[in-house]
């Protein structure tokens, strides 16, 4: 696979100072560097909180490290004023600051957009909270369980009363999605205008975003989403079926998939059922639909089901564990799995991004940086450029 060379990458000569911790912010700097963007991540004394997250390889956490390639380290105590007068100076001179502490912090410190953008007015100045910079809770914090709980999440998640979050953090990740997209939609504003942009991005909110079919539902019923497990609320079969030595998923989401299946399954009277006979009278009545195929499926084991629909040309797959996910020759293909070393020489490995650029992977330009390792390197350059 082939990588696209740093000087073709689209964020090239893009500037991004972060003052950022755990996960969201962290995210979208990744995500900005991994296009190109040079990041400098400004540290407290003690570091980014995840630095001390198991797994740990010779004392490094390999959680920080998925989630800080293609950056630099600087450690700076914003509280001590060389410090900040040295953080406003890298400001000074970049394109995007990204900052995930609660709101009006930044300003306590000299660091808020007002005191920032007058110095150095194109700039786009990205503040992830927990639920946004103004507003009756603006002052709360924030993790992703209690945006999940906050936002609804939990209550859609599972099969039981006991409340489950999603196993993986949708509420970090999907907020660093919207802030990197938001950040790299107001690069172009301030490139043609000059201006730059405070960005709110609140972590409440946008979970509440990507629950869109959730809401909309509630809109248009006025009834409360409730938990299904693996199934949908208007698709069928459209969910994780028991076979006879495990489970796998298959996706009928359409009246030509499920004809599909019922050809598949050969049960051709299935295709006559009046219970079934639309997608919807196939949703309302898909736990005896469910019963029905899942007592075809103890017939014969995964691997004969996947073939099955493989053939037939319906949506399935295992249900995998990441080991399994991870080993998928797709993933191979793409390139996604690369080696990665960490600071003290240990050589581990990373999901690289999954995006292409025209047939070609964003390369990983720098391994995640030790606390600091970058400190005179980026204080000397300060001290060769003339200050504003």
């Amino acid at each position: 696979m082939s990588h696209i060379e740093p000087r073709e990458l689209p964020l090239a000569g893009i500037t991004v100072i972060e003052f950022c911790s755990i996960a969201a912010g962290p995210f979208c700097g990744m995500l900005l560097a991994d296009l190109g963007a040079e990041v400098v991540k400004v540290e407290a004394p003690g570091g980014d909180a995840m630095r001390a997250w198991p797994p740990l390889s010779e004392g490094y956490s390999e959680n920080f490290a998925s989630l800080n390639r293609n950056k630099r380290s600087v450690v700076l105590d914003l509280k001590n004023p060389a410090d900040a007068a040295t953080a406003r100076a890298l400001v000074d001179k970049a394109d995007v600051l990204i900052e995930n502490n609660r709101p009006g912090v930044m300003d306590r410190l000299g660091l808020g957009y007002a005191a920032l953008s007058a110095r150095n007015p194109a700039l786009v100045y990205c503040s992830i909270s927990a639920y946004g910079q103004s507003g009756p809770r603006a002052q709360e914090g924030g993790f992703d369980l209690t945006m999940q709980a906050a936002a609804g999440v939990m209550s859609v998640t599972g099969d039981s009363d006991a409340p489950v979050k999603c196993g993986v953090p949708i509420s970090d990740f999907s907020s660093g999605l919207y802030a990197a997209f938001t950040v790299a939609s107001s690069l172009l504003k301030a490139v043609r205008t000059g201006r730059g942009a405070h960005l709110d991005i609140p972590m409440f909110g946008c979970t509440l975003a990507i629950g869109a079919l959730q809401t909309s539902e509630y809109f248009g019923t006025g009834v409360n989403p409730r938990k299904l497990g693996s199934a949908h609320p208007r698709n069928a079969p459209y969910q994780a079926y028991r076979a006879a030595d495990g489970h796998f998923a298959i996706a009928a989401g359409n009246d030509n998939l499920w004809r599909a299946v019922v050809r598949a399954v050969e049960l051709p009277e299935l295709a006559h059922d009046p219970r079934f006979g639309s997608i919807l009278d196939r949703a309302r009545n898909q736990e005896a639909l469910k019963d029905i195929l899942e007592t075809r499926f103890a017939l014969h084991g995964v691997d004969y089901w996947i073939d099955v629909f493989r053939q037939a040309g319906v949506p399935h797959a295992r249900i995998n564990d990441y080991a399994s996910a991870l080993a998928d020759p797709q993933v191979e293909h793409m390139d996604w799995v690369r080696g990665l070393r960490l600071p003290g020489g240990r050589e581990t490995r990373t999901f690289a991004s999954p995006v292409r650029l025209d047939g070609r992977s964003p390369p990983i330009r720098r391994t995640p940086p030790a606390l600091g390792e970058h400190d005179d390197e980026i204080r000397n350059a300060l001290n060769r450029e003339p200050q504003a």
